[in-house]
């Protein structure tokens, strides 16, 4: 079925608000952020920063449909919310499995232990439940707002290309101007966060339309996080050489990204026949 005018403009403003806010609201957060001179104040102004798309797309909706629907928040089919949460442990594993088999790092057996025993259960719980939390302070207002309606005036192609690149300027200032970067140097560190960001972009855009539920994208967000910055790096004896490999700013995971972002584009034709188009 056709999408009526009046539904095409009124989601190109909402995007266009939402934009403007959540910019807008981000840009006192990037200055916290970038002065914090404790951890406590530098987690908690992070926090501020994830849910500043989250605060924009609230008030983006009440003000231009004075209601809060269409974020999709049911739940949907399970196996969308089961793969968005195994998948990025796979691919955490398949990352830092790579470095323990080429033994370009060593895999910590004496933290796992601890890390596996009952006593370490509330710590890891915690841990996770923080990082699901704050990934749904971005994911509200990045899957939950701004992706289903460009999906309403654009191609999958595009929307889930121009989604990912917002996202991805979006992270820029911390980058460059806090300590959110890689070993490598910010040069490095862009180049491979860029294909990253911009490919698990078009991931989050694919399965937040094709299960209909922004909790697949907090749950992928929330584990990815959860794994590559948590779980996996306790579990490694790193090295230079690992540093540049793994996590956020390795190599290894834009390589995953990239392909992972090409066979969703390939399998664009299984999502609804008004977002193809």
């Amino acid at each position: 079925m056709a999408k009526q005018p009046s539904s095409k403009k009124l989601a190109k403003k909402e995007v266009i608000l939402f934009l403007i806010l959540a910019f807008a609201f981000s840009a006192v957060c990037y200055y916290l952020v970038s002065s914090a001179t404790t951890h406590d104040d530098l987690l908690l102004y992070t926090v501020m920063l994830m849910f500043c798309p989250a605060t924009a797309a609230v008030i983006t909706r009440l003000y231009l449909q004075k209601n809060l629907k269409g974020f999709g928040l049911g739940w949907g089919k399970t196996k969308w919310q089961l793969l968005a949460i195994f998948l990025p442990i796979l691919l955490g594993l398949l990352m830092f499995g790579y470095v323990w088999v080429t033994g370009t790092a060593s895999f910590n057996s004496e933290q796992a232990a601890e890390m596996f025993s009952f006593a370490f259960i509330p710590t890891i719980l915690s841990a996770l439940l923080f990082n699901l939390f704050a990934a749904f302070g971005e994911e509200l207002g990045w899957r939950g707002l701004l992706v289903p309606e460009m999906s309403k005036f654009m191609s999958f192609t595009k929307l889930a290309l121009l989604s990912g690149i917002i996202w991805t300027l979006w992270h820029f200032p911390i980058i460059i101007f806090g300590t959110y970067h890689g070993e490598g140097g910010l040069l490095y560190s862009l180049a491979v966060f860029v294909p990253q960001v911009v490919g698990s972009g078009v991931l989050l855009a694919w399965i937040r339309l094709k299960s209909g539920s922004v909790w697949t994208a907090v749950f992928f967000h929330g584990f990815w996080n959860y794994s590559i910055q948590i779980i996996y790096p306790a579990l490694t004896v790193a090295t230079a050489e690992s540093e540049l490999i793994t996590g956020e700013f390795g190599w290894f995971s834009p390589v995953l990204f990239v392909i992972i972002a090409i066979v969703c584009w390939h399998y664009r034709y299984l999502l609804p026949k008004s977002i193809t188009k």
